[in-house]
């Protein structure tokens, strides 16, 4: 019994050992993962998408206001200081409103530059920075325009799209221009990845550590609790 209690100890002891020394590195990998990366918007880009940006933003206001109206009694509707601070805050990264942006990915098709929705939010890098950037230009002092209208209004998401982008802004007024043939964005060999995928990813890679560390100190214990089962020459002897 005395034997299998210090081997116990020993194992408990080993093991505690393995998570003190990997519990650091696991810690610091999270606090890596969370560092972001400065970017700037690449504004050349902006022609190319400152149209779909502009519709983007007309149906996300639409959807953003849809929404409030959907928790209120039918009888009353969504306050017009709330409707300004969707439109002020929707191409602010700062700001809740402008989330919608973080699933936007610029890919490159043809002569064209599409914004492709994604699944799931990922880190604000350039693309997401051009995004905003386009965003901004497209509003600029207008958003108390669009609030009033969408408040007096209550415009389809349609009607937004073409009261911001062609009335007001003229941002679809004219077909976006070609991109020029060999054009590379800039972004493409580092593609987002969400926060919580990367903070995953380190704990599978840390358990996968540490799976090897207890294997090995396992094997260790193993092979010195079958040296002290053996007798001794001496115990031969004496029998």
């Amino acid at each position: 019994m005395a034997r299998g209690g210090g081997v116990a100890v020993a194992m408990a002891v080993a093991l505690a050992a393995v998570v003190l020394l990997l519990h650091p590195a696991a810690a610091a990998a999270a606090a890596a993962g969370q560092k972001k990366v400065a970017t700037a918007a690449r504004k050349e880009d902006i022609p190319y998408i400152r149209c779909q940006v502009c519709e983007r933003i007309a149906r996300e206001i639409s959807a953003q206001v849809g929404k409030k109206q959907q928790a209120l009694p039918p009888t009353k509707k969504v306050p017009e200081i709330e409707i300004i601070e969707i439109a002020e805050n929707v191409c602010n990264l700062k700001k809740q409103e402008a989330d919608w942006m973080l699933k936007i990915d610029i890919v490159e098709k043809g002569d064209k530059l599409e914004l492709v929705e994604q699944d799931e939010e990922g880190h604000c890098n350039a693309e997401c920075k051009t995004i905003e950037r386009a965003c901004q230009e497209v509003m600029g002092y207008a958003d108390t325009d669009v609030a009033e209208f969408v408040y007096k209004m209550k415009p389809s998401a349609d009607q937004l799209v073409k009261f911001l982008c062609k009335d007001l802004s003229e941002a679809c007024a004219a077909d976006p221009p070609p991109v020029p043939k060999g054009k590379v964005l800039k972004d493409k060999g580092s593609p987002k990845k969400d926060l919580k995928q990367q903070v995953v990813k380190q704990i599978k890679d840390t358990g996968k550590k540490l799976k090897g560390h207890v294997n090995k100190v396992s094997k260790v214990i193993k092979k010195w609790w079958q040296g002290k089962k053996k007798p001794s020459k001496s115990s031969k002897t004496e029998l």
